[in-house]
């Protein structure tokens, strides 16, 4: 008699996702514990948010205000930007990552915002896109905070924060993005971006996430939830390396390509 051909049935390799009550339950609580969240950049106008976000790029927002602290009173306008020039502009900002071609940038794309929009900033993705060195989660981020619109730029620390929990879980920042518009209520999109980074930044953090006092815990689908160290023994060696090795496994933030200025 012939063996049956036996089938065994794969695991479904989809990520774990949040239903949309729990997500809901998710925003309600980062709305009452922080009503009217802000950037921790320092700006004044459109124009100077564009050049913070600009420099803020793999650098801290402190370390972007020190800079800016310095630059912003001699250089708040396009004119005034242009007019200080790259070589001045690249000595106010050398203590912050990639100083040179963040320099460039700005001048760039002041001059363009001088030729090309009145010296405005535009209220229009694809227009500040076209800006040197202003990719689309810059474009978002102004958007978002200078113009009000309900859009979420993904950085690190939201790209960490929608796979860990399901809220939006994704391979890229664009499908993360993506996910996230569709699944955050529309009653809190407008602050979406800024709660997710915070919470990101300070208890979800990369490498040890402080479980233990966080507000959405109970709701949150990550497995392996860090207990308080106040009330836990220091791991094992073993276990260190096991949580190094899980935490490895998480998704991570994929490369942009930036286009190339001209």
């Amino acid at each position: 008699m012939p063996l049956k051909k036996t089938t065994t049935q794969k695991s479904s390799s989809r990520p774990r996702r949040l239903k949309p009550a729990a997500i809901e339950r998710i925003f309600e609580i980062f709305q009452r514990l922080n009503p009217k969240p802000e950037t921790e950049l320092s700006f004044s106008d459109p124009y100077t948010l564009l050049v913070a976000v600009t420099l803020s790029a793999q650098a801290t927002d402190i370390g972007v205000n020190k800079a800016t602290a310095r630059l912003f009173p001699i250089a708040h306008t396009p004119k005034q930007m242009v007019a200080l020039g790259e070589k001045k502009l690249a000595d106010h900002i050398k203590t912050i990552g990639l100083w040179r071609n963040k320099a460039k940038n700005v001048i760039a794309l002041s001059k363009k915002l001088l030729s090309d929009f009145n010296g405005e900033v535009p209220n229009d993705r694809e227009a500040l896109e076209s800006l040197p060195g202003v990719g689309r989660k810059t474009a978002n981020v102004v958007l978002n905070i200078a113009f009000h619109e309900p859009t979420i730029a993904v950085d690190t620390h939201i790209f960490r924060v929608a796979n860990r929990t399901g809220i939006a879980p994704g391979k890229d920042v664009l499908s993360v993005e993506k996910a996230l518009i569709k699944s955050v209520p529309d009653t809190y999109k407008h602050h979406a971006h800024h709660w997710l980074i915070l919470h990101g930044r300070y208890i979800c953090k990369a490498r040890t996430p402080e479980c233990w006092r966080c507000p959405i815990e109970k709701l949150c689908l990550y497995k392996d939830k860090t207990p308080d160290p106040a009330t836990t023994k220091a791991p094992t060696k073993k276990q260190a390396t096991k949580t190094r090795k899980s935490m490895a496994k998480k998704p991570k933030l994929a490369k942009t390509i930036r286009k190339p200025t001209k």
